[in-house]
């Protein structure tokens, strides 16, 4: 399968970094990886991905604060965001909403399941 869409890929842990980007890759997508919310939220407003997967805790700014400011940036186009969180952290899937954030998954993930939530998105997205 081939695909014209980017994720951006955002995640302080640089094996689950390595594995989501691996998966999404051999599924055809472009991938631009960041290791911490400042470099997220700066190569999401520079490469306008169609899609963010985001660690919630990360260093300098958390993955909601990133889908936050770009909401504010871009209240007419969102990007949509898939929100990776700690097993047992609950948030608010209204107020996730509320930011882009279309989807919760708690780690650890299989990278297949993640990779089913991606194309579910996408083609949510694109309907």
């Amino acid at each position: 399968m081939t695909s014209d869409k980017k994720i951006l890929v955002a995640d302080d842990e640089s094996h689950i970094l390595h594995v989501v980007s691996l998966k999404l890759r051999n599924a055809g997508y472009a991938i631009v990886t960041a290791c911490d919310g400042q470099e997220a939220l700066e190569l999401a407003q520079q490469e306008k991905p169609d899609l963010i997967i985001i660690d919630y805790h990360m260093p300098h700014l958390s993955g909601l604060e990133v889908c936050q400011r770009l909401r504010r940036e871009r209240p007419a186009d969102p990007i949509p965001a898939i929100l990776l969180t700690a097993r047992g952290y609950d948030l608010d899937m209204g107020s996730a909403e509320s930011h882009g954030i279309v989807r919760m998954l708690s780690k650890p993930f299989s990278p297949r399941q993640l990779l089913a939530t991606v194309n579910e998105v996408l083609t949510a997205v694109a309907a």
